[in-house]
């Protein structure tokens, strides 16, 4: 990979990080803010719900900010863009569609099947 395809990712590995983190910060915020008290059980019910559901998200936008942290760790030691499991390059095209891979498409492919195997 040449320099100008690893500042390409450092720049949107940055972008996703703080998007991320804006999404994440505004949840928290929205949790925080909603002191609503509902008499009806059914009211109740939903708005438990919905808040379920915001944790959830939630949850997945603090994993994403860690794998890309980790990906910008990954840049700045220069293993971005190797392979962790056979230790080839990984595509630019798969890095593209999602830069905080760490296995090329191959090593990803097997593990996938591994797991549909097991029933994971």
């Amino acid at each position: 990979m040449n320099q100008s395809d690893i500042d390409y990712f450092r720049g949107l590995l940055a972008s996703m990080l703080a998007e991320a983190q804006v999404k994440g910060d505004a949840t928290l915020e929205e949790l925080t803010d909603n002191n609503e008290v509902c008499a009806d059980p059914a009211d109740r019910a939903t708005m438990e719900s919905d808040r379920a559901f915001t944790l959830r998200i939630r949850d997945r936008e603090r994993r994403l900010i860690k794998k890309i942290r980790q990906a910008l760790d990954r840049i700045e030691d220069g293993s971005f863009g190797v392979c962790d499991e056979c230790g080839e390059d990984i595509g630019v095209p798969r890095l593209k569609a999602r830069p905080v891979t760490k296995l090329c498409i191959n090593c990803k492919s097997r593990q996938e099947e591994d797991e549909n195997l097991r029933g994971d």
